[in-house]
């Protein structure tokens, strides 16, 4: 049967192992046959990596046509068909290209004998450990060498060399140095993929081995992704090493909450004995999805699960009884709430997080509605309303971006706000794409950048400006701002770009901003795309960094962030606080939740803001139910449940309804497939959706699965939905307006202005539970300019204290000459509640 790969017009045919196969030019040997169905064994080989042919177990005989010099043509045989000459030598197939008329051979005794003799120097000193080794059930190299080992060998055990075991490369990462068999693929994926050079191989010969370069050890984003792709036992992960074997686990679609990407996850659980009989998350994986998170994970997201562990839980419903809480039953609960709901007149004032899923907001708005309230989203990002009308066109793939294609990204640090764009984002720049960076700091992305373009915090709306107006101008009065910034070379140059590119794909993220400020940069950032025609189209659009994983939902399902949310919560006759910690984040939220005659609070564990509760509902964890989440990508996805509920937990569009029933709504308060139907029929983005579409997969390249670990490593592949992009007002045929309001500006008084940014592990009430990544969370600090410093008298790495909003706090000076001078930077969710742009003073 003949294979054939059509995505290109002009195909090379081969033939492997007496199949006839049509691929791509330039198509690997390996691959070729992988796409074929035909197994070419390999352990230094990955599809998303360089070849380097160290390892040699790809080896395989390779034909060529015999070649007529005088025409060029290959010769004829008798028979008709052509000759074809075999090298003398095996050749590696990750190495050699397909060509036309080519003959591979990968089973013949001449071919068995080199597999058979790479496996047994392989072996040589590889430790004998297999029972104990987590590898164990998923290791390529066990599984090769049942295959395709020659079954004894000839060297003597007491020859083994021996090595260190149990090294700890970092905080996560477990080296067995007696396991490793040199093919570099850590190396190599830390260097080529993650541009994170922070392992690499040290010594010679036998004395070969891999070391950690970097001082926190194996300091790096992607670490896990290292242990998924090592062919044998060598790397471990610090959250799986000894506490389970594969075979016992149990696998479950998921998807990462953590940010805006919504990459795919599989949860592996266990029932397990230390856990009172009950399943748990032994890990988190990858789950191959090629349109989203292609077959990696950062480690925030493969390592943050334990918030959702029953010790860090609320278990029943609370109500504050002698001004304390006590336990409570669910419908004296209920019962409580929605009789205050009733008396309140209409002042409901509901107030809900960004990690909710859709059905959550759907069933929460409408009870709102229904009580005549009000509903507020809880963030400090704008610009939602214009994702949904020129944001990525159906069809839309980062990794179909390259030359010819231009992407900016502006007040955005795109690896600590959502590191998978970043990677993207990165590769895509590889390819030949037009990356422009404009931020007023120098951020990790601007290493790969083709154009950086400097600003001051609080012109990011006026950057975007000066782009469009350098490309054509489109109002008659320009702000100063923008007319110094149209006088840069790397505006105009940046600007020539954008108006030539085949596609643009423009995010916008945090740094320095608040919402009024994100508000004016989205509306930039929209004039830009609808000015030079690239919207309404596949890979083209407008794209929110959003702070949390389902914001881009809320929006698409009609919430709104408030101008003023401590009003809004302060006048309050009953706020609904639903996965928020308002009094943990903010002194001013504090008061307002204060302030408030009823207060309902719905979260997974205690915070500062259920302390201050009249009534604590327990909601359950993305672990244990199911729903949709809408990514910033806008790309609608599923996930599903993998542990039972904690106590008495239940979902939050569950809670939502059941009091919506009792203030006379008829919510769906059972089946998250049912309200997720009935937001289908009330939302024109959503329209043709179903749970069933959601599950749908198509064939992806590489071809990743767990029945052959050696090829693509132990990432699951897809069997449980790749979610469907949702249209844009553009596409369906609206048409967007270009916004000619001038670009916010502001201008600070006396003092160094402090600016909010986004560090990736911050201390938040989630990954602060993690005790896998505590010792990598961020201490309170800021971050400054050399020449503030020194005016200061502060020293890099040493102890100050910074008053923001009320709150003084001790925190380690760091010193910068990237950051603009009068400028301090401080991170978010560190202790010091900053939302937007500061004006503080510093003491030494």
């Amino acid at each position: 049967m003949a294979v054939a790969d059509t995505t290109q017009q002009k195909l090379i045919t081969l033939t492997i192992d007496d199949q006839q196969i049509s691929v791509a030019p330039g198509t690997l040997v390996v691959d070729a046959a992988k796409r074929a169905g035909i197994d070419i064994p390999v352990f230094c080989y990955h599809p998303k990596m360089e070849p380097v042919g160290m390892c040699r177990m790809c080896l395989v005989e390779v034909g060529r046509p015999v070649m007529d010099r005088a025409t060029g043509q290959p010769v004829i045989g008798e028979d008709g068909q052509p000759q074809v000459q075999f090298g003398p030598k095996l050749e590696t197939g990750c190495t050699v290209p397909v060509s036309e008329g080519m003959v591979v051979r990968g089973y013949t005794e001449k071919v068995k004998e080199a597999r058979d003799e790479v496996l047994e120097f392989l072996l040589t000193s590889h430790p004998l450990d297999c029972p104990i080794c987590d590898k164990g059930g998923e290791c390529p190299l066990q599984n090769l060498t049942m295959k395709f080992g020659p079954g004894q060998t000839r060297f003597i055990y007491d020859e083994k060399i021996r090595l260190d075991k149990h090294v700890p490369l970092g905080d996560l990462i477990f080296l067995d140095r007696e396991r490793c068999i040199q093919c570099a693929r850590c190396t190599r994926f830390q260097t080529e993929i993650a541009d994170d050079p922070v392992i690499g191989f040290s010594e010679r010969g036998r004395k070969l081995e891999i070391v950690t370069f970097s001082d926190p050890g194996f300091d790096s984003y992607w670490s896990g992704n290292t242990t998924d792709i090592c062919p044998v036992g060598a790397l471990t992960t610090a959250d799986f090493r000894f506490g389970a074997r594969p075979w016992e686990l149990k696998s479950v679609a998921s998807l990462c909450t953590h940010c805006p990407v919504n990459c795919n996850t599989t949860l592996n659980t266990r029932r397990e004995a230390k856990s009172g009989g009950k399943s748990v998350v032994k890990r988190i994986m990858p789950r191959q999805n090629e349109l989203v998170n292609e077959i990696w994970l950062c480690d925030k997201g493969r390592f943050v699960y334990q918030y959702t562990e029953e010790a860090n839980r609320i278990t029943r419903a609370l109500l504050s009884k002698n001004n304390q809480l006590e336990a409570a039953g669910w419908d004296e609960a209920l019962g409580v709430v929605a009789d205050k709901v009733k008396k309140s007149g209409g002042k409901l004032t509901t107030v809900v997080s960004g990690r909710l899923s859709n059905e959550d907001y759907y069933n929460l708005k409408a009870f709102t509605e229904a009580a005549k309230g009000q509903i507020a989203l809880y963030s400090n990002m704008a610009g939602g309303d214009l994702v949904s009308q020129v944001g990525l066109g159906q069809g839309s793939n980062l990794a179909d971006l390259g030359k010819g294609d231009a992407i900016l990204v502006i007040a955005s640090d795109l690896e600590e706000e959502a590191s998978m764009w970043w990677l993207r984002v990165k590769q895509a720049a590889e390819r030949g794409a037009t990356l422009i960076v404009a931020s007023p700091r120098r951020t990790k992305l601007e290493h790969d950048a083709t154009h950086v373009v400097r600003y001051a915090y609080g012109e990011e709306a006026a950057a975007v400006h000066a782009l469009v107006d350098s490309i054509s101008p489109k109002r008659p009065e320009q702000t100063e701002a923008v007319k110094r910034l149209m006088t840069q070379d790397e505006v105009k140059e940046a600007a020539k770009d954008i108006a030539e590119a085949a596609n643009l794909v423009v995010f916008y993220g945090s740094d320095g901003t608040d919402l009024a400020a994100s508000e004016s940069l989205a509306a930039a950032a929209a004039n830009l795309l609808i000015a030079t025609g690239h919207v309404g189209k596949p890979n083209n659009g407008l794209v929110a960094v959003w702070d949390k994983s389902n914001v881009q939902g809320a929006w698409e399902l009609g919430l709104r962030p408030s101008g003023d949310l401590a009003a809004l919560m302060k006048d309050a006759e009953v706020l609904y606080l639903v996965g928020v910690d308002p009094s943990g984040d903010d002194p001013q939220l504090a008061t307002a939740v204060d302030s408030a005659k009823f207060v309902v609070v719905q979260e997974l564990a205690e915070t500062k803001t259920t302390q201050a509760a009249d009534v604590v509902l327990p909601a359950q964890a993305f672990t244990e139910r199911e729903g949709t989440l809408t990514s910033g990508e806008r790309r609608v996805q599923r996930y599903y449940p993998a542990v039972p509920a904690v106590g008495e937990a239940r979902a939050d569009f569950t809670i939502a309804a059941q009091l919506g029933n009792l203030v006379g709504a008829s919510l769906e308060a059972v089946s998250a497939g049912r309200v997720f139907a009935q937001l289908v029929e009330t939302n024109e983005a959503y329209k043709g959706l179903t749970m069933e579409r959601l599950a749908e997969v198509t064939e992806q390249w590489p071809i990743i699965g767990r029945a052959d670990v050696y090829y693509g490593g132990t990432t699951y592949d897809n069997k449980s939905g790749l979610g469907v992009q949702v249209t844009t007002a553009a596409e369906r045929g609206e048409t967007p307006v270009l916004s000619f309001a001038q670009p916010l500006e502001r201008e600070h008084g006396d003092g160094l202005l402090a600016v909010p940014v986004t560090t990736l592990y911050d201390r938040g009430n989630m990954i602060s539970k993690s005790t896998l990544l505590h010792n990598r969370l961020q201490k309170p600090q800021v971050t400054l300019n050399p020449d503030d410093a020194e005016r200061l008298g502060l020293e890099h790495g040493k102890s100050t204290t910074v008053t923001v909003n009320g709150v003084q706090a001790a925190v380690t000076a760091y010193i910068d000459n990237s950051v603009p001078r009068g400028t301090v930077l401080i991170p978010r969710s560190l202790g010091l509640p900053i939302s937007g742009p500061y004006t503080l003073k510093v003491e030494a």
